[in-house]
């Protein structure tokens, strides 16, 4: 397959506002510009980002998934446009960088539990819009690693970090080996600022092939 005709997906991210500090942070770690970097080292941060890049800098609410038959990108948009109607903005205190698995990543320091309720909500509204799992999909989330419940999971949602499993998190870096996540682990703690997490709107995103994800639409919270 090529990615000329690879199919098209759609992801439901929180991706903090255009120009802000989090931002700014987020786009230029991807970026691998980050300040005060040597030549070679950000080089060597462009290298280790070019996963995430592609993702861009979010938190995922609903996995990258293909559109059932009959759906339309229009009837997704709509559904986006119902779960942002009327919600507060959801106020999740602040941020560090943290290790998570052979990632590194921004994660609450303390998460609230309407965090994983809005998650979860937004997995439950978008999912009747959701192509089941090809044998390809379900192959990549390496199913036999998982335990018994994220494998139902992956199933039943298409996703296995879902629901008791969701953990909000913004990736950087990654993978990385135990050496490089502890040297850039330190450095990017040294250089986050820090910031006040705030969800204040869902983004709908599009992949086209395999190119990156780009945003078509993203809805302010209005309660």
């Amino acid at each position: 397959m090529t990615e000329t005709d690879a199919p098209i997906r759609y992801a439901l991210y929180f991706t903090p506002p255009a120009g802000s500090d989090l931002a700014r942070f987020g786009d230029s770690v991807l970026g691998g510009t980050l300040p005060g970097l040597a030549p070679d080292e950000a080089a060597a941060l462009a290298a280790l980002s070019a996963g995430p890049r592609i993702y861009g800098f979010h938190a995922t609410l609903k996995a990258p998934m293909r559109l059932a038959p009959g759906v339309t990108e229009a009837d997704l948009a709509a559904s986006c446009r119902l779960l942002a109607a009327h919600r507060a903005p959801l106020r999740a205190g602040p941020l560090r960088v943290a290790r998570l698995g052979a990632y590194l990543a921004l994660v609450p320091e303390a998460a609230p539990p309407a965090l994983a309720l809005l998650a979860a909500e937004c997995v439950a509204a978008l999912d009747p819009f959701r192509a089941p799992l090809s044998e390809a999909e379900r192959s990549k989330r390496r199913p036999a690693r998982l335990d018994p419940r994220r494998r139902a999971l992956l199933e039943r949602w298409g996703y296995p970090d879902v629901f008791e499993a969701f953990r909000f998190h913004m990736t950087l870096l990654g993978p990385l080996t135990p050496e490089a996540q502890e040297s850039w682990h330190g450095r990017l703690s040294r250089a986050f600022a820090g910031s006040d997490l705030v969800i204040d709107a869902l983004t709908l995103l599009r992949q086209a092939g395999r190119g990156p994800f780009r945003e078509i639409l993203r809805v302010p919270f209005s309660g």
